[in-house]
């Protein structure tokens, strides 16, 4: 088995933002500002935001025979993330199109048509030996075989809960930690306040935690509960900041961060990513972060 910190399973698409001005309506043209070109993927993403950080990460997903599964596959290569489990065949790769606004909000349009989930038949499961697993919930089948190889060799296992669907149904009771959005509180309680959704969340998972983008987050972990602020930013474009929290996160645990450090690691992650136009292209390099850290004080961004 091959070591490595954070292996993350899901979805791989390549990713074109065009920051506008605003939205177009029906039968309207409008210009970009702007155009960022980069592979895209909440845990395709995670892997890269790892890799970035100095951690050592794998990814297991699709990518098709074309130019978008190409140019994937070499980004992730010279990004320093291991392919080993980059399942390629004929169907066309995933793309996404971003509209990002001036104040860093997005809307995303996905195409995968005709692009199946993967078959557990098709992935190695002993290559790895990974210190921590990541699931987006996009391959439910390989994913439910990757659980329950980490629950007889004791692997810390983690959820992105980007929203709620069939994947994140199905693996959130099965993981040891579900890192959420406010939209799969919202769409799993039916309620929309944050603090309410939250309350009713965590008391279906042992380690929880709610992302709040400006606002920050809410968590639950061994019986105690907290909060913690974002980072004080000017965002640029938030594309791919839940993907950088949930890959440092992972990085975190992998190196036994206390829970506070652990947050702030990724909180920190998180907010750099928010600074900069693109996904992967605006994410925080090691150097980067360390810097960073030492400016943030831990008690800035607690709150009780």
């Amino acid at each position: 088995m091959k070591p490595v910190e954070v292996l993350a399973v899901g979805h791989s698409c390549y990713d074109l933002s065009f920051f506008v001005e605003k939205d177009p309506h029906s039968d309207e043209k409008t210009m970009a500002s702007d155009l960022v070109l980069c592979g895209g993927g909440p845990a395709a993403n995670a892997a890269v935001a790892v890799s970035r950080l100095g951690g050592s990460a794998a990814f297991c997903g699709y990518v098709g025979c074309d130019l978008f599964g190409e140019l994937i596959h070499r980004e992730f290569r010279d990004e320093g993330v291991d392919t080993a489990l980059l399942v390629k065949k004929m169907y066309p790769t995933p793309v996404a199109c971003c509209l990002v606004k001036p104040d860093g909000q997005r809307a995303v349009v996905n195409y995968r048509k005709r692009t199946p989930p993967l078959n557990p038949a098709e992935v190695d499961f002993s290559f790895y030996h990974p210190q921590v697993l990541l699931f987006d919930g996009h391959e439910p089948a390989v994913s439910l075989e990757f659980i329950k190889f980490a629950k007889e060799r004791g692997i810390v296992t983690v959820l992105d809960g980007g929203s709620l669907h069939e994947g994140t149904l199905l693996l959130a009771p099965q993981v040891d930690y579900v890192v959420a959005s406010e939209k799969f509180t919202r769409e799993l309680t039916s309620k929309n306040d944050p603090q309410a959704t939250f309350e009713e969340a965590s008391k279906l998972y042992p380690h929880f935690i709610v992302t709040l983008g400006e606002k920050g987050l809410l968590w639950s972990c061994r019986g105690q509960k907290g909060m913690m602020k974002s980072l004080p930013i000017i965002p640029v474009d938030t594309n791919g900041a839940g993907d950088v929290f949930h890959g440092a996160f992972c990085l975190g645990l992998a190196r036994g961060m206390d829970w506070d450090s652990l947050l702030l690691f990724a909180t920190v992650s998180a907010g750099l990513s928010c600074t900069r136009k693109g996904a992967r292209t605006s994410f925080p390099k090691k150097e980067e972060l360390e810097a960073k850290l030492k400016e943030v004080k831990l008690e800035d961004l607690l709150s009780f």
